[in-house]
């Protein structure tokens, strides 16, 4: 086993190490950036707008509102990320590290509208009638030949195979852990509970799992922000501080205190963006299979509100963590067998130690119960994820057997040991990115080019589809799309006997 582990550990390390990820993500956030014009920074006011307060395109096609398409990729990215791991990057990495996630975050958002952009782009349908869009379709569509083959299938490959180890075993058994540490819960209560709930999700498929998401994404994080905001105003005084050490420790590193073992600049940065990744999953694509079903009038539309995602998730909750353990000083403390804090233990501890709760253990209890409701999102939202490259892979029929394997390795995740689960997970994230964005590369000119041209037009995403019909008569790509969508909708007509020629066949029947 120990042999094993150093196997995987190597391949991680030369997968997230500097000659691989790291520059291929930083590289296509910062080029996708320049190309689309700074689309982070233009398009966050209307994408936020468009998302949490008009919430949905009236008159457009698709399975979802906006809204729920976004809390189901919300669902499914605010997870352990947000609690364990950024933890675990600042144990590893050093304060500094969380200058890396923010890094990551602010080119990552370029990244999910370009990856948004395309699910819904180059989406169809299934044979129920579903709209399906994500890496999986637009690499083997928008890139003609055996290499967009290539890509479409090693990300399909890499996604089930992913989906199972960040988006449901490390969810369960993180569950499992709290619910035993904070409030003395066997194991296999936790995965039993977990499996039920989780089945009954499932049933209804990515409307459920959407309905689900928008009710309870709301309530979970504004938990989480009101708790860090009553600690980090409570501990004001440091905050400067905490900047300063978080600045220079992402480029000089962090020397050794207390139970801290100190970190090289190069393990923050990878510790930062594999983190940061695991975190937002800019780049990696899953987010866009949540987009691909949403009802939007135009691709951008919805890679604007997708984009928004990344910046909640990163430069809000993440960096919000990454204060409060910095300002507590939480990662310089020990446990009792005196080695250094990581992952939940070291939010937990900075929780308890800004709320000044360490006897009664109230900051760990608030962490776990924002955990339980982090990762159950997390578990469902990837369930879609998963569920949507198995259908690409083998069909509609594997859908129904994939629910019943997800529910049972979501119970057998809470109850067994997971030492090597995490760094699989690293693994398959990025086997799931390097597809991605090759993908996005070689599709950025058509990305920019229509992204450019309706933003020219509606820069606010107010226009109705009538006036983007209307402004948009002469742009190609956006005529290519409008016909391929008017296309599938009657299909999903026909499929569901709602197209008008069969509701006028059976009145004549009638």
């Amino acid at each position: 086993m120990e042999t094993f582990e150093s196997i995987l550990d190597a391949i991680a390390g030369v997968i997230w190490g500097p000659f691989v990820l790291i520059p291929l993500l930083l590289g296509t956030g910062i080029y996708m950036t320049f190309r689309l014009g700074f689309v982070q920074l233009r398009g966050l006011g209307p994408g936020l707008s468009l998302g949490l307060i008009r919430r949905s395109d009236e008159g457009s096609s698709g399975d979802v509102s906006q809204y729920k398409a976004l809390a189901t990729a919300l669902a499914a990215t605010v997870g352990t990320g947000n609690i364990a791991g950024v933890a675990t990057a600042v144990a590893l990495g050093g304060p500094g590290a969380i200058f890396w996630m923010w890094v990551s975050g602010l080119f990552g958002m370029s990244l999910k509208y370009s990856e948004s952009f395309l699910a819904v782009r180059f989406r169809t349908i299934d044979k129920k009638g579903g709209r399906n869009g994500g890496p999986q379709y637009y690499l083997q569509k928008g890139i003609k030949g055996p290499i967009g083959a290539l890509l479409g299938w090693f990300f399909t490959i890499a996604a089930i195979v992913a989906s199972f180890g960040i988006g449901n075993m490390v969810q369960a058994n993180s569950m499992s852990e709290t619910a035993e540490m904070n409030f003395g819960v066997e194991p296999w209560v936790t995965g039993l509970v977990v499996a039920v709930v989780t089945f009954f999700v499932l049933i209804g498929g990515v409307k459920s799992i959407s309905t689900v998401a928008a009710g309870i994404v709301p309530v979970m994080i504004v938990l989480y922000i009101a708790v860090q905001v009553w600690i980090l105003v409570a501990n004001f005084g440091g905050l400067g501080e905490a900047f300063v050490t978080i600045f220079s420790g992402a480029f000089t590193g962090t020397a050794a205190a207390g139970g801290f073992t100190g970190a090289l600049v190069i393990a923050a940065i990878q510790f930062g963006l594999a983190r940061g990744l695991f975190s937002n999953e800019s780049g990696m694509g899953s987010a866009a299979i949540a987009a691909g079903a949403a009802q939007t009038t135009h691709p951008t539309r919805q890679g604007l509100v997708s984009m928004t995602q990344t910046f909640i998730d990163t430069l809000i909750l993440v960096t919000l963590t990454g204060l409060v353990i910095t300002v507590t000083r939480a990662y310089e403390q020990v446990d009792a067998n005196g080695e250094a804090l990581t992952g939940v233990n070291l939010t937990s501890t900075a929780f308890n130690i800004g709320l000044g709760t360490e006897q009664s253990n109230l900051g760990g209890i608030l962490v776990a119960i924002c955990l339980v409701l982090f990762a159950s999102t997390t578990l469902w939202g990837w369930s879609y994820y998963g569920e949507r490259a198995i259908e690409r892979a083998l069909g509609t029929r594997s859908i129904l057997p994939f629910r019943l394997v997800w529910v049972v390795m979501s119970f057998i995740g809470a109850t067994i040991p997971l030492s090597v689960v995490w760094t699989f997970s690293d693994i398959a994230n990025g086997l799931m990115v390097i597809p991605n964005l090759i993908g996005i590369l070689i599709l950025s000119g058509l990305i920019a080019r229509e992204t450019k041209a309706y933003l020219t037009f509606d820069p606010k995403l107010t226009a109705t589809q009538a006036e983007i019909d209307e402004g948009l008569a002469h742009e190609p790509g956006y005529q290519a799309w409008r016909a391929e969508e008017q296309r599938l909708d009657d299909e999903v007509g026909t499929i569901t006997g709602t197209h008008p020629s069969i509701k006028q066949g059976a009145k004549r029947r009638g």
